[in-house]
């Protein structure tokens, strides 16, 4: 391994999204890492909005009790309380940074609606920009912030660690040069692993790098099995696919079989606003028996000031979505699992953090309600920020190391694709016993060639494993060996990977003695 340069920090967040830079702003003084400018990533491109109980005649209970419903009986009732209390308080802040949340004539904020949600309570900015908006003020409050150091267009390599504890974390730029930051606070704010699946609504930078990172250190993970497709990706050539928010069924949009025909209504008493999973294993099994699902728009009122994001994805693609339904896939969007943590972000290993989609909190249990995604890493961010600044941890000293591990360099794509493709057709919307095992005996004869293989190949394991394991259908984990869910009841899946074997880090003991 070449040896690094060394920074210090009191405290390094991996991560420029949403919850990244919420606990950065907690913090004040620390380093945020971002493999692109920050303010950028999936929080960037959300369209949907953000889940709070702010309207007359709705409560942070009723958003509690609806985020219980379609989460499969493997929420934690605590977190989710927690989490929808605070939520109103998390838009304020928002709006305190200048984001110009979407308002009727009176100046009163104005509610949409989304699958499984019994009230109008999500709230947007700029129509189905939201996300954009978001993170321009959070980048602007970022940058606006003499404490805070910003390390652009570095990846996460690995988690440093001194004996048992976090202690910073090695990155890589583009050319290949390689930074330690040593701190004795890590956050993991990397956000999900859309992008390795063949299919997916996320960026490329969403490929689980600090799961992957954790799980070489044998950090306690949870409910890996649970991966959320969106059901209304544009069916169209592209790498991410374009996503048409949720949002547009809520005020109408209805998806339209090979015959023109409405085909939720006869599948669920909610139509197009049930829960997310029941929608796209719906449109799943349509495409896998060859018959093409659409999304028809042309209801929608006032459809391109409401959807200005929506629709001109679709014109690229070349669909007018005001004369026409649109062609549809369903598309890895989000997980449900990942870094297990307590109620302020803390991972197993004392030292790291979690927060954002890279955690497990409890909160979304085996199917995310609609517009919690932003709400949780605001909150979380939040909270990490605040266990930090409570916490008395001294600045590492003595020898560090990091986890042994395959060769640098740029990947082969063919490789890499091969690899997405493993992991879209055997955990998909629709999964089999068979398939999965075929997929990891198939996974169990590849050898990652370069670090970048090597997680993918870590993150396909966990996930093929986690879903052999769990012999029942439930939320957005769906076999079709085991259709009906245990009788057992619920139970959330803790798993603990035996760690990578630890190599010295060339050169950092006289730094830090």
């Amino acid at each position: 391994m070449m040896q690094p340069d060394f920074v210090t920090a009191p405290a390094v967040v991996v991560g420029g999204g949403i919850a990244g830079l919420s606990a950065a702003l907690g913090l004040e003084d620390c380093a945020v890492v971002a493999n692109e400018p920050v303010g950028g990533g999936s929080s960037c491109l959300a369209q949907g909005g953000i889940a709070a109980a702010i309207g007359a005649g709705d409560s942070p209970a009723q958003h509690a009790a609806d985020t219980v419903r379609v989460g499969a009986g493997l929420t934690d009732a605590d977190i989710v309380a927690l989490v929808t209390g605070a939520a109103p308080s998390r838009v304020e802040w928002l709006d305190s940074l200048g984001v110009a949340f979407d308002r009727d004539t009176t100046g009163a904020l104005t509610f949409g609606r989304e699958a499984g949600h019994s009230q109008h309570r999500i709230v947007h900015a700029g129509g189905d920009r939201t996300g954009a908006a978001v993170m321009r003020a959070l980048r602007a409050a970022v940058l606006a912030r003499p404490g805070i150091r910003r390390l652009e267009g570095f990846e996460l390599v690995d988690i440093i660690a001194s004996g048992a504890r976090a202690a910073g974390v090695l990155l890589e730029a583009a050319d290949g040069a390689r930074l330690a930051v040593l701190a004795p606070h890590v956050i993991l704010a990397t956000g999900g692993i859309g992008a390795c699946f063949d299919r997916t609504t996320n960026p490329a930078t969403s490929r689980g790098a600090g799961l992957a990172a954790a799980a070489r250190r044998g950090v306690r993970l949870a409910d890996l099995e649970f991966v959320q497709f969106h059901p209304t990706a544009l069916d169209v050539a592209g790498d991410p696919l374009p996503l048409l928010t949720e949002a547009l069924r809520g005020v109408g949009a209805v998806l339209l079989d090979g015959s023109g025909r409405r085909f939720m209504t006869a599948i669920h008493p909610d139509a197009e606003l049930a829960p997310r999973d029941v929608v796209a294993r719906a449109v799943a099994l349509r495409r896998l028996a060859g018959e093409p699902v659409l999304l028809d728009a042309t209801p929608v009122t006032e459809l391109e000031t409401r959807f200005p994001g929506a629709c001109e994805l679709a014109r690229a693609a070349g669909f007018d979505p005001a004369r026409q339904a649109l062609p549809i896939a369903t598309a890895a969007h989000f997980h449900m699992g990942g870094i297990a943590t307590d109620a302020f972000g803390a991972t197993s290993m004392p030292g790291l953090w979690a927060c954002g989609e890279a955690a497990a909190t409890g909160l979304h249990g085996g199917n995310r309600l609609a517009s919690n995604s932003l709400l949780e890493g605001l909150v979380f961010g939040a909270r990490a920020a605040a266990a930090i600044r409570a916490a008395k941890l001294p600045v590492p000293a003595g020898t560090l190391d990091v986890p042994r591990q395959a060769a640098g360099g740029a990947p082969d794509p063919e490789r890499i694709r091969a690899l997405r493709r493993l992991i879209g057709r055997s955990l998909g919307p629709v999964r089999s016993g068979a398939g999965l095992a075929a997929a990891r005996s198939e996974l169990a004869r590849h050898e990652a060639a370069t670090h970048g293989e090597e997680v993918l190949h870590t993150l396909a394991r966990l996930l093929l494993d986690g879903a052999l394991a769990r012999r029942e259908s439930r939320g957005a984990h769906y076999r079709q060996d085991y259709p009906e869910p245990a009788t057992g009841g619920a139970v959330r899946r803790f798993v603990q990977p035996a760690a990578v074997p630890a190599i010295p880090l060339a050169g950092a003991q006289s730094r830090v003695a």
